[in-house]
């Protein structure tokens, strides 16, 4: 991780869980005078305790590293609202449908931007039957390549991982109108909206 827990963090959740410096150094088994110091920024919890100071203050270690703790506010789950993430250093893709902070590869990961689109980036969608078939016109080398291709609907998300010896097309079963996304290594996350009406028969 890029940055360490600061004092300010920890008393701040602590408060919000009502726990007093003693409470919390008798959870993690320190002293209270430990608590104070890293609270007032006369010190540092050592490596090993961020893991028991997080589960004390009930948060995740990497919530506790960043500062935030998340909580979902979309408990209703409207997947079109979705928020999908590409780690930079493996190309691992993760999806979350509310609030989330996101890590990988020791990397904290921002929420892609979508952008419509474009002559170099066209979706393409033709409806066979019940299945929308998908297709990207783009190259497919180990340096520029479209890593995936995915169609949200109202209550599901289908994703396709691509590689580079292969083509930037796949199949997805109809479920209604939504969003197709691509996501291209070197220009980012590509979208299209989609409908019955929209595609070609």
């Amino acid at each position: 991780m890029n940055r360490y827990v600061t004092g300010a963090v920890i008393k701040r959740l602590r408060e919000k869980q009502r726990l007093t410096q003693a409470e919390l150094a008798e959870i993690i088994g320190v002293s209270d005078k430990a608590v104070s110091k890293w609270e007032t920024g006369k010190g540092y919890p050592d490596i090993t305790l961020l893991d028991p100071i997080a589960k004390a203050l009930r948060i995740s270690t990497i919530e506790l590293l960043s500062g935030n703790d998340i909580t979902n506010r979309n408990r209703s789950g409207n997947i079109l609202k979705s928020q999908l993430y590409v780690c930079p250093a493996c190309r691992n893709a993760v999806c979350s449908i509310g609030e989330a902070l996101v890590s990988c590869c020791g990397i904290t990961l921002p929420p892609l931007e979508a952008e419509d689109e474009d002559d170099e980036h066209r979706i393409h969608c033709t409806l066979v039957e019940d299945e929308f078939f998908v297709s990207v016109d783009h190259e497919m080398s180990k340096e520029h390549y479209i890593s995936f291709l995915a169609y949200v609907s109202g209550d599901r998300l289908n994703m396709v991982k691509l590689y580079p010896e292969g083509n930037a097309e796949a199949r997805f079963k109809f479920k209604g109108s939504g969003l197709l996304y691509c996501y291209c290594i070197k220009h980012g996350l590509i979208r299209k909206r989609i409908s019955k009406s929209s595609a070609k028969g």
